[in-house]
């Protein structure tokens, strides 16, 4: 695996950490690579459905 550095508003990590300690996810890492994976398979499922573009929130 590699290591990629991001930065991330204090409030989705302090969610995350949520996450991680009513045990959803082992780690924070987990949950992050979970999320990339969802975000992953959302687009490809667009993609099949001839949509492509996804609408970025802003937080």
């Amino acid at each position: 695996m590699e290591r990629v550095t991001l930065r991330i508003p204090k409030q989705q990590i302090d969610e995350v950490e949520q996450l991680v300690e009513t045990g959803e996810f082992p780690n924070r890492s987990e949950a992050i690579r979970s999320a990339v994976r969802d975000m992953i398979n959302e687009q490809s499922e667009q993609t099949q459905e001839g949509s492509g573009k996804r609408t970025w929130a802003k937080v």
